[in-house]
């Protein structure tokens, strides 16, 4: 299956608008893990799951098909980006002790990917997928976005991404389940990083390619009403969905 490409025209908005994974993820994820040796951070984007890994693992080996999302990847010493597509890894077998697919598995071509995975994992090690849910920030404003924002966006949101919606729970997932606790980012926003991160969604380019960029000026009118001094910070909290499996053979 070829990449399917949706970030790499817009690389630099990515990078700045998505939002930094919270150190309890990894302290979720890694524990209990027979080895902290090496890290195959898959679909890494620009690297914000990998320097976070980097905490916890000697080597972080991160992958990612865009030229583009990988030149604006932050650098870590001990992160080694590479460009290459989750269905082909060049790691030896029976070498990584944790592989992280963050924000990305919905585009994989499933069957090859979940091939590759056995192949380089070690026994016991451990795949963990990870998706974003919807933000929420106070009734008034969600019910504003839903409105201005998500109404025009809706119908061009890709078959992939309701994969995620749904928390990966319908897809298969063939290791044994790890149970791990619940997560979720909490984020102080000002009112154009609210607007940053919507426009840094797959869907919205679609939306404004087709219908133009007024309904983001409708969005952002509305919501300055509701909002006050755009520039003032406000909680954000948004879930993650999260599925952990290990390799017992």
């Amino acid at each position: 299956m070829a990449f399917i490409d949706k970030f790499s025209d817009y690389s630099d908005l990515y990078a700045r608008a998505r939002p930094v994974y919270p150190d309890t993820l990894f302290d979720a994820i890694a524990r209990d893990l027979p080895g902290r040796n090496l890290a195959w951070d898959c679909g890494t984007g620009n690297g914000q799951a990998a320097v976070r890994l980097a905490k916890y693992f000697d080597q972080v080996h991160a992958t990612d098909p865009s030229p583009q999302q990988i030149g604006n990847a932050v650098r870590v010493a001990n992160v080694d980006y590479r460009i290459g597509q989750a269905e082909e890894c060049d790691l030896p077998s029976q070498s990584v002790d944790l592989i992280l697919v963050a924000q990305a598995l919905h585009w994989f071509d499933r069957d090859r990917f979940y091939g590759e995975a056995h192949r380089v994992l070690k026994r016991n090690g451990r795949l963990a997928v990870i998706g974003y849910d919807w933000f929420y920030i106070t009734p008034e404003i969600d019910q504003a976005v839903w409105a201005t924002l998500l109404g025009p966006i809706r119908p061009f949101w890709a078959k992939n991404d309701l994969l995620v919606f749904d928390g990966y729970r319908s897809i298969e997932f063939p290791f044994t389940q790890v149970p791990v606790p619940a997560v979720a980012f909490h984020l102080e926003w000002d009112l154009q990083q609210l607007l940053a991160y919507i426009c840094s969604l797959s869907s919205t380019r679609a939306a404004i390619r087709e219908l133009g960029d007024q309904f983001v000026h409708n969005a952002q009118s509305e919501l300055e009403r509701l909002w006050g001094d755009g520039s003032s910070k406000r909680r954000v909290v948004m879930p993650l969905h999260i599925r952990c499996g290990r390799l017992d053979y």
